[in-house]
């Protein structure tokens, strides 16, 4: 995350290169994959772990917000602990905290247990993960570098495709009646072969001239961001009251407040977080723009996707993962489609978001004329272009955004970018699926009605007509929204329980019970079903801006990145 000037190492890297340097870069790749998994797998194994252990809909978004949002609060600072205290150190304290935190998670009793595990993972992960950068750019020599970065595309790319695979595998698999628990434990052995073989194997690194920790500047950074995700995460579910408008209001403020301050800590001649001459940049301001809308959409698209699946087409959590596949494999292509076509820059970025969005209406066309029966061979084929089209976009991003900055703001503007990225997909988590969340009782309800000229025939069948039925219809309705709004679910509604009571009351024998109780399971799971599919709909839609909005933004971007940087970042 810091920039490193390699040329007052280039010599000596030259002459006498370090000689666990491979070594050593397996053990740093090792430690993304372990953050890129993390930040993935709660999408995939969330409604298992609320059916264990309770709560509401926000502890769905906090699993993945808790974490994304403290990785970029700590990213802003990671890398300078380490020119300061020395990167070997950092990454290996890094590591023991993110394994304990990954611990804490599988040991956890309750979601607010397992939401603050979840920070320290976030918080560990951000020392660990910056380490690297500088650690390589120390250990090989230039003619090597080249090589070295590019391991990073093909593992990041294996761990996409796999990560939700095996989210869903270990959650389905049950090992040792661990369950969901399984996806962090499974840190443990892997966390601390890191910190043996990063004892072992990485070098000695820190730089020659560090700069000073801004320890205010990353409280109101830290304060900001909590500010407009904790209302947009909690205010639906207490109705919006007057604290959630002003917690948002005042995180634009605190927004403010921390670019002054940094301005004010460059000017007395201070090491701000972020170099106040970014912010004069178009290319810097418009790719923070462009980032944050871009990773809100897709982070938390695949959040509300893998809800949607499991939660109202009932997938299991490895058809859930298996589903993703596509997705993923399309960004690997896509990956590997841009490399000849990095001469185009921008239009690569912008070709890519186009093709996504059209990935996307293709995803909206699928569930029209599947409906609510949708399998995940048909949507792969939506699933594999909007993938695709995320791997050209996000192949030349940050090359381009970089390509207007000078040398010296390199590492500040990297670092930034980063943590917008991870704040990005906090607001994303935290924004889609508040939307999700909220349009799911309306659409619940709405679909009851389609529902309902069938459930009247069944009830006819067996002799329910009159006011007993009319009492049916209208508790399926308001046992369908109130279930899907409710903030427990592990209890029943008291319109659900009403609706139980009047099923009973309107069977004239057993045999007529048995069949009124099965019309309305057969209406309501329908109707579930079909209200889950008009949200993801919705939010379909909303992501589908959120891309021609991406699009449009990019605009502010440079043409083109500096030629001969890629080894740089």
């Amino acid at each position: 995350m810091t920039s490193i000037d390699t040329s007052v190492h280039a010599s000596p890297a030259e002459a006498t290169p370090y000689r666990w340097r491979w070594a050593a870069l397996f053990v740093i790749l090792a430690a993304e994959v372990m953050d890129l998994l993390d930040a993935m797998v709660t999408n995939i194994a969330s409604p298992a772990i609320r059916a264990e252990l309770g709560g509401s809909a926000a502890v769905i978004q906090w699993l993945g917000a808790a974490y994304t949002l403290s990785m970029a609060v700590g990213l802003l600072t990671g890398g300078r602990l380490g020119d300061i205290f020395g990167r070997k150190r950092m990454f290996v304290i890094g590591a023991v905290g993110f394994t304990a935190g990954s611990l804490l998670c599988g040991l956890a009793q309750g979601p607010e247990t397992l939401i603050a595990a979840r920070v320290v993972q976030g918080l560990f992960g951000a020392v660990m993960i910056p380490q690297g950068l500088g650690m390589i750019k120390e250990m090989f020599p230039p003619k090597e570098m080249q090589k070295a970065f590019g391991l990073f595309g093909p593992i990041m790319g294996l761990s996409t495709v796999a990560g939700p695979i095996l989210a869903g595998w270990l959650v389905d698999a049950d090992f040792f009646g661990t369950g969901w628990r399984m996806i962090f434990l499974i840190n443990l052995p892997l966390g601390l072969a890191a910190v043996l073989a990063g004892m072992r194997y990485l070098p000695e690194s820190r730089s020659p001239h560090p700069l000073k920790l801004d320890v205010p500047g990353v409280f109101l950074a830290s304060l900001a961001g909590v500010l407009i995700i904790y209302p947009l995460v909690q205010g639906r579910e207490h109705d919006w009251p007057a604290w959630s408008f002003l917690m948002i209001g005042a995180a634009v403020v605190v927004f403010a407040l921390f670019g002054w301050f940094q301005g004010r800590k460059s000017r007395n001649g201070g090491d701000p977080l972020v170099v106040p001459s970014l912010f004069r940049k178009r290319a810097f301001t418009g790719g923070l723009v462009t980032g944050i809308v871009f990773f809100s959409g897709m982070v938390g698209f695949s959040l509300v996707f893998n809800l949607y699946v499991q939660i109202g087409l009932g997938y299991s959590t490895l058809k859930a993962g298996l589903s993703m596949m596509p997705w993923s494999i399309g960004l690997v292509i896509g990956f590997i489609c841009s490399q000849p076509l990095q001469k185009f820059g921008r239009k690569l970025l912008q070709g890519g978001a186009l093709l996504m969005a059209l990935g996307v209406i293709g995803i909206i066309v699928t569930l029209n004329i599947a409906g609510v029966g949708v399998t995940p061979w048909q949507l792969t084929p939506a699933l594999l272009l909007t993938g695709v089209g995320m791997g050209l976009l996000m192949a030349p991003f940050f090359d381009i955004v970089l390509a207007g900055v000078e040398p010296h703001e390199t590492g500040s503007a990297s670092g930034s970018l980063t943590a917008v990225q991870q704040l990005g997909s906090a607001f994303g988590v935290a924004l889609l699926g508040t939307l999700f969340f909220g349009m799911l009782g309306t659409n619940v309800a709405a679909a009851s009605d389609d529902v309902t000229p069938r459930l009247r025939a069944d009830l006819a069948a067996v002799q329910v007509t009159g006011p007993a039925q009319d009492r049916l219809v209208e508790g399926l309705r308001a046992c369908g929204h109130d279930r899907a709004v409710a903030k427990d679910q592990a209890e029943a509604p008291a319109s659900c329980v009403r609706l139980e009571a009047d099923a009973r009351a309107a069977a004239a024998s057993p045999q007529a019970g048995q069949a009124v109780g099965k019309a309305l399971e057969t209406a309501g799971t329908t109707a579930a079903k079909e209200g889950f599919s008009q949200a993801m709909k919705a939010i379909l839609w909303v992501v589908d801006g959120m891309l021609l909005l991406t699009f449009l933004v990019a605009f502010l971007l440079p043409r083109h990145a500096r030629e001969g940087d890629a080894a740089g970042h």
